[in-house]
Order: C-alpha cells, then sequence, then structure tokens
C-alpha cells in the first residue's frame, strides 16, 4: 500500500525538536508496527504520492459510474465534461496527505458541481469517502464535518429545489426518502474515519510505550553492570591498594613480608579480572546462561582472608539454620558484605570488624560492625558504594541502614525479604 501521513504525536509523546524519535518522519515499510495494516506510515514532502491507490480509484469511478448510467436514463449521458469531473476529483486524492482539508472540500465541491450538471449517480462518492477518510485520520475532524454538512445541504437543495433551474430538463424533485440512505452513507463515513484515527492513536501509544519500556530495561540492565563492576573493582583494588604500600614500605627492610604483599596483589587482581569477564560476558550475550554461577554467601571465607590480607581481621557469626537462598538473594548479599568491608579497609581506623548473618524464617538479615574511629582521609573512593547496597536491597523490596554507632564504629544492617515459596 503506498498511502502517506505525517505524523500527529499522542499527547504526553511528543519528542524534543529536531528528534522526533518514532514520530521522526520515514517511508513507510509495512506491517503493523509501521502505521498499522492501513499503512497510515509518514514520508517527507517530496519523497512521493499515493498514485496507484489514486489510479486504482479513479478507474473504479469512471467505470462504475458507466455502468451506473445504463440504470439511469433520466439523468444525463455521461460524457467528456462529466468524466473530467469525476477524473478532477480522483486527481485531488493524490494530495489528500499533504493537504487534506483543502482536498475535502474540493473533492466535495467538484463532486456537487457533478450531480449539479445533471450527470448520473454512482460511485462518484467513493471519492468523498476516500478524502473525508484521510482528513479525520489527518486530525482534521471539524474540516471533514463541515465539508460532508456542506455536500449534503448542496444536495438537499439540488435535489428539492434547484432542480427547476438545472439539467436534465424536465426533471422532477427526489424523494425524500433517499435522503436516509444518503444520511446513513454520511454517518459510516464519518465512523470509519473516527475508528481508524483512535486506532491510529493507540497503535502510536503502544509503540511509544514499548520504546519506553525498551529504554528502561536498557537503563536498568546498564546499572546492573555498572553496580557489579563497582562492586567487584572497588573491593579488589582497595585490597591491592593496601598491600602496594605494604609491599612498598617493606621493599628494603623486610623482603619476605613484601613477597607477601605481592602475592595477595597477584591473587586479588586475578580475582577481579575473573569477575569483571565474567560481568563482561554476560553483557555480550544477554541470552546466554552466566558461564560461571553468580557469588553467594558460601564465598564469605574468600572476603574473610582477602580483608586478612589487606590487614583486617574478621569475625563472622551465623544465627538461625542455614539455608539456600535464591540467586539474586545470595548476590546481593554477597556484594553488601564485600562493599561494607572494603569500607572498612578504606575509611576505618579498626583493625577488626565483625559479620552476622541472620537466616530469618522469611528475611536475611546482615548486619557488618567495625568499631572505628574513620580516617577522614581521602581513599579514593567513588562514593557509590553505600547508593549501590541500597539500591541491591530496595531492588529485592529490602532495606538497608548503614551509620555511626554512639560509640563511634560503623554499622551496615541490611534485612533482604525471602518469601518461603523463593527458598530452594
Amino acid at each position: 500500500m503506498d498511502e502517506q501521513a505525517t505524523r500527529t504525536p499522542a499527547p504526553g509523546h511528543e519528542g524534543p525538536p529536531g528528534d522526533r524519535g518514532p514520530w521522526r518522519r520515514g517511508p513507510f515499510r509495512g506491517g503493523a508496527g509501521h502505521g498499522g495494516p492501513w499503512g497510515w506510515a509518514a514520508r517527507e514532502p517530496g519523497a512521493g504520492l499515493p498514485w496507484r491507490s489514486t489510479l486504482l480509484v479513479a478507474v473504479f469511478v469512471v467505470v462504475g459510474t458507466g455502468f451506473a448510467a445504463r440504470n439511469q436514463p433520466d439523468r444525463l449521458a455521461l460524457d467528456a465534461l462529466g468524466r473530467t469531473l469525476l477524473l478532477l476529483g480522483a486527481a485531488l486524492l493524490l494530495l489528500r496527505h499533504r493537504h487534506p482539508v483543502p482536498v475535502v472540500f474540493g473533492v466535495s465541491a467538484l463532486t456537487l458541481a457533478y450531480l449539479a450538471a445533471g450527470f448520473p449517480y454512482g460511485p462518484v462518492f467513493v471519492t468523498v469517502a476516500v478524502a473525508c477518510f484521510a482528513a479525520v485520520v489527518h486530525g482534521h475532524r471539524r474540516a471533514t464535518w463541515w465539508a460532508l454538512g456542506l455536500l449534503w445541504a448542496g444536495h438537499l437543495l439540488l435535489a428539492h429545489w434547484l432542480y427547476r433551474y438545472l439539467p436534465p430538463d424536465g426533471d422532477g424533485p427526489a424523494p425524500w426518502g433517499q435522503e436516509l440512505p444518503v444520511a446513513a452513507f454520511v454517518v459510516a463515513i464519518l465512523a470509519a474515519s473516527e475508528l481508524a484515527r483512535v486506532r491510529r492513536e493507540q497503535w502510536a501509544r503502544e509503540r511509544a510505550e514499548r520504546a519506553a519500556g525498551e529504554r528502561r530495561r536498557a537503563d536498568e540492565e546498564r546499572l546492573r553492570i555498572a553496580r557489579e563492576l563497582h562492586d567487584v573493582l572497588a573491593h579488589s583494588l582497595s585490597v591491592i591498594n593496601v598491600q602496594a604500600g605494604v609491599g612498598l614500605a617493606l621493599l628494603d627492610s623486610d623482603p619476605g613480608q613484601a613477597r607477601t604483599a605481592l602475592t595477595t596483589i597477584k591473587a586479588a587482581s586475578k580475582e577481579a579480572l575473573g569477575e569483571v569477564r565474567q560481568v563482561l560476558d554476560t553483557l555480550r550475550t544477554p541470552g546466554d546462561a552466566p558461564r560461571a554461577p553468580a557469588p553467594g554467601l558460601d564465598r564469605l571465607p574468600e572476603l574473610v582472608e582477602q580483608a586478612a590480607a589487606a590487614g583486617l581481621t574478621v569475625r563472622t557469626e551465623t544465627e538461625g539454620r542455614r539455608r539456600r537462598l535464591p540467586p539474586g538473594t545470595e548476590l546481593a548479599a554477597f556484594r553488601i558484605v564485600q562493599e561494607a568491608l572494603t569500607n572498612v579497609v578504606r575509611h576505618s581506623g579498626s583493625r577488626t570488624a565483625r559479620i552476622l548473618v541472620g537466616y530469618r524464617p522469611a528475611a536475611l538479615d546482615l548486619r557488618i560492625d567495625d568499631d572505628g574511629p574513620a580516617t577522614g582521609g581521602d581513599a579514593g573512593g567513588s562514593g557509590n558504594g553505600l547508593a549501590g547496597m541500597r539500591e541491591r536491597a530496595a531492588a529485592l523490596g529490602g532495606t538497608i541502614e548503614a551509620g555511626t554507632r554512639p560509640d563511634g564504629g560503623f554499622r551496615v544492617h541490611a534485612v533482604l525479604p525471602v518469601r518461603p515459596e523463593e527458598s530452594p
């Protein structure tokens, strides 16, 4: 189908000037996703005219009127003038998507002139229907109603009062009963046009909603990847930073301890590279399952060892019966503990920390404490650690509290809800 139209954004979906987004004009390529089955898609001015459909309408009107004239001996025979009026009305339809209002009034005027000349009735009203349909779909309902109203009023004058002065000679008044089918025809045109307009706006809204949903999912995925990378790199680089400082300080006086620090740096960097590779693999192939399981609380001893390598003594306690949790909860718990220990290494003057893991009937309770005080120095962090922890907890419907304790230490307390049916 070769119809073209200029899109009118639905309320609330207007794009910024210069970049109309889904309302950007472009050639119709077919399919319900490009204007629906009616094919009302947009084109740039000058990109072509709907000549195929217009030619089809012109042939149908001229040929159909020729057949209809055989059963109307009381009307004038279809001559060159009559065919010219029919073809002019069809030719105007070429501009129905660029100038719908002038076209609908022009087609109505030509149709009225055709009837006033005494030519036979027939499919001449098809051109009126097509012009009205295009005008309503483009949002010019009032102009369409005026054009149809004037055409109907003109037809009433011709059929019931002015017939004496117009051809054919000896013509009498038309029966009033024929006005009912004419009225039904007008109502049918308006109803079909309004239905097409409503459906077109629905398709536009649905496309805009789908596009917004895709953008939202893409933003959420980018945020998730950024959060994973931050947590992996922040913890590992903090350990590497501390051990590098130890190695530099002891390089000359205690080469053995410096070697231990370098070994810790190598192990921490290897683990960080492995986790970063896993995150990037997930980003590159979002449809595939990850090659390695996401970290969970079963890797808590590794965090304790890494913290010990950075000079931090960590004591862990477990309350309740330990059980497997959903992978999302396990990953969030692991990252929260990891970030909390990273903050202790970076910002606390204490060299001890305590981790409490509480398995409640409907929640996982995490508490990470250190005795402080805060060092107050620049640890080189991005400041996104606490925000990331809150986002992870909120994504699971949980809560997290982080702040200074009355005795001067610091506490991170997270509660992650777990429905019984979620526990494997």
